[in-house]
């Protein structure tokens, strides 16, 4: 669990959680206390460069606060707010469960090499320039490692970063910061990844009516965090599961031997009230049939920009109209200009690039 921990114990200091100490002390070993800030060491509120939280966006936490998906704000973003999708309990658990998988509590070569007392300050800083994104993951796995870890936040996860600035500033335990590195990075730079793509796509489109969509093709267990880093990248999440909307796609059609009109009076039968029903359309014919079957979303799979543009001229605003199938960043600003209202891309999350970032040692 993610708690508040005092920067300077009035009493005995505080238990670690139970099985285990805290990483880079022996049992028993006094904790050394706490060496005051030197040069480079912001007070908490300062910002890279000199630039102030933007309102209602990023964060700046005391150095003794410990922060949590309640501590953080919402983001503000195109189709609403935007909250981190885990709980306390969940962070906690996700991070020691990547913590166990990479060894970091019996690193044998951080523990050979480097003393217990040792102490280290670092930062994780861009190399490339991108979207921020799972700051919190980052944080809570040097915590998990080194409970009195300080940690400041220069960067919030939606922020934009150049190249060379720092995202976050860790002073604690070397051992700890050692071991805990290539978990933290790990969690951002895949975050990071997806909402700097997401980011490059929205930028692409700007201009047009269409919004960018993510699609359920996600790492299973990480759709939550995959679908929360798009819209930290200023794009906005189609269904969340199977259960959450209906999307007739192609081999659904087959079971009823291609019949558009039965399919959708099938599923508005049989789905909830609230339900929107979106079905896949490869043909003109099919976007006339799903048109006149009253279906909320149409989407058009794999059609050129002449096609998508003949189909948007035929639904008239009648439905919702959608483009997927071979998205990429070269030609989604085309099939913007079809004037399609979403265009859904699986690449965001099934294969963007990592952002490149590094944990700096002073």
């Amino acid at each position: 669990m993610i708690e508040p921990v005092p920067d300077e114990p009035a009493g005995p200091e505080s238990e670690p959680p139970e099985g285990r100490e805290p990483h880079g002390r022996e049992p028993n070993e006094p904790q050394p206390h706490e060496p005051p800030a030197g040069p480079g060491d912001e007070t908490p509120g300062d910002r890279h460069n000199g630039r102030g939280v933007p309102p209602g966006f990023g964060y700046s936490m005391p150095p003794w606060h410990r922060p949590s998906p309640m501590s953080i704000p919402a983001l503000d973003r195109p189709g609403g707010v935007v909250r981190f999708p885990l709980s306390p309990a969940d962070v906690s658990a996700l991070v020691r469960m990547a913590l166990e998988e990479d060894g970091a509590f019996n690193d044998i070569t951080t523990i050979a090499t480097v003393v217990s007392a040792r102490r280290a300050r670092g930062a994780i800083v861009a190399r490339r320039a991108g979207t921020v994104c799972g700051v919190l993951l980052a944080l809570e796995a040097f915590q998990q490692m080194d409970p009195k870890a300080i940690t400041r936040t220069i960067e919030a996860d939606g922020e934009a970063v150049e190249a060379g600035s720092p995202v976050l500033f860790i002073r604690g335990h070397a051992r700890g910061m050692l071991s805990a590195e290539r978990v933290a990075l790990n969690f951002m730079q895949h975050l990071s990844g997806i909402a700097t793509l997401t980011a490059q796509f929205v930028a692409a489109v700007r201009g047009t009516n269409a919004k960018i969509l993510d699609t359920r093709k996600t790492l299973p267990g990480w759709r939550a965090l995959e679908k929360y880093a798009v819209r930290c990248g200023g794009g906005q999440n189609h269904r969340m599961d199977l259960a959450s909307a209906v999307l007739i796609k192609d081999n659904h059609l087959a079971a009823v031997d291609g019949d558009v009109g039965r399919a959708i009076t099938r599923a508005r039968t049989v789905a909830p009230p609230h339900a929107r029903i979106e079905i896949e359309c490869d043909t003109i014919e099919q976007v006339e049939a799903a048109v006149a079957h009253h279906a909320d979303i149409v989407l058009l799979d794999n059609m050129t920009p002449a096609q998508l543009t003949e189909c948007v001229l035929l639904v008239n605003k009648r439905a919702i109209v959608e483009a997927s199938g071979r998205v990429r960043l070269e030609n989604v600003r085309q099939i913007a200009e079809s004037g399609v209202d979403w265009i859904s891309a699986g690449s965001l999350t099934h294969s963007p690039p990592a952002l490149d970032l590094a944990l700096d040692f002073e």
